[in-house]
């Protein structure tokens, strides 16, 4: 399946969204089952982080700093750029806040080692990203809708989903990298969980795709509308990530990776907070998951474009 995930993702987002569209009355159940799937893929991708990789990826110096400048600096600027052209609906510009204004913490390692980008040093500063958007967000939401935002956006579900989807999950799989240091059982329980990465994905794709299209209706137009800004902003972001990461004078394989962590955004854990918003702001669920559409296919392309845009270099000669 490692072999052919990229084939796997995208066979599950057609079947979630067939899915969704045969059976629409699947989608509450559906949508219940988001959170637990997220969480065992989070886990399983923390379980690859050692904790003393954390550690060292906080004295990463550059790629950190390039990590968290294009991240924090660059992407809310060219958000910023095209806010004014969103559409004026409150849901739909808030769902795009939401989706763009937060790195990707999972999937996004898979495709950036498929383009040759240094996987392990982007795993070891996930936890670091997600800890800094969780603080972040709540400002920037703040800057770009205004004070109001407080009467929409409780604090609550917030909290809830980065206890369940960020401190149990990480909490869970330093535990067991304890465990499998010290018992050959939990080596074993360790290396059968990392295994189930690439199910894990297709499975939140389906899931998250098929919840979600019944509660299109009529707000297709403007969903569809937002599709292009995700298309300008993949295309942007693939040469300002560049541009970061030749201003920090990254090697070859990090600025690969920083390229991929500027465009790929965290959709799978912001959704639950979209879910969580009141029902004149469904809509924003949906513009979150539409993002994850384009994002995936953007992927594709990424995988083969961002190898020409920071190529390798020759080797030395004597």
């Amino acid at each position: 399946m490692e072999h052919h995930q990229v084939a796997v993702y995208l066979a599950a987002l057609a079947a979630g969204a067939l899915l969704g569209w045969a059976a629409p009355g699947a989608g509450p159940g559906l949508e219940h089952a988001i959170n637990p799937v997220l969480g065992a893929l989070l886990f399983v991708t923390f379980l690859q982080v050692p904790a003393a990789e954390l550690v060292r990826s906080l004295r990463g110096g550059r790629f950190l700093a390039a990590s968290l400048v294009v991240n924090f600096l660059v992407v809310p600027l060219v958000v910023a750029a095209m806010f004014t052209l969103l559409p004026a609906d409150q849901a739909v510009r808030l769902g795009v806040l939401l989706v763009l204004l937060c790195p990707c913490v999972d999937y996004v390692i898979v495709f950036s080692g498929l383009a040759g980008g240094d996987s392990r040093r982007l795993l070891a500063a996930t936890p670091v990203l997600l800890v800094m958007q969780m603080l972040l967000l709540p400002l920037f939401l703040y800057l770009f809708m205004g004070p109001e935002l407080a009467d929409i956006v409780q604090v609550g579900p917030f909290l809830k989903a980065f206890a369940f989807l960020i401190v149990i999950p990480l909490a869970l799989a330093w535990t067991v990298q304890a465990w499998a240091g010290r018992r050959p059982a939990g080596r074993k329980v360790s290396d059968g969980a990392t295994t189930t990465m690439v199910p894990l994905m297709a499975a939140t794709l389906l899931v998250v795709v098929a919840s979600q299209v019944p509660k299109l209706g009529d707000s297709l137009g403007d969903v569809g509308a937002v599709i292009p800004f995700y298309v300008v902003f993949l295309l942007v972001m693939a040469f300002a990530g560049r541009a970061v990461a030749r201003l920090f004078r990254l090697d070859v394989p990090a600025g690969r990776a920083v390229v991929f962590t500027g465009a790929t955004r965290n959709s799978l854990v912001v959704l639950p907070l979209a879910l969580a918003l009141p029902d004149d702001l469904a809509v924003a669920a949906v513009v979150v998951v539409t993002q994850t559409l384009v994002e995936v296919l953007g992927m594709v392309t990424y995988v083969r474009l961002v190898p020409r845009l920071l190529p390798d270099r020759p080797a030395a000669t004597g």
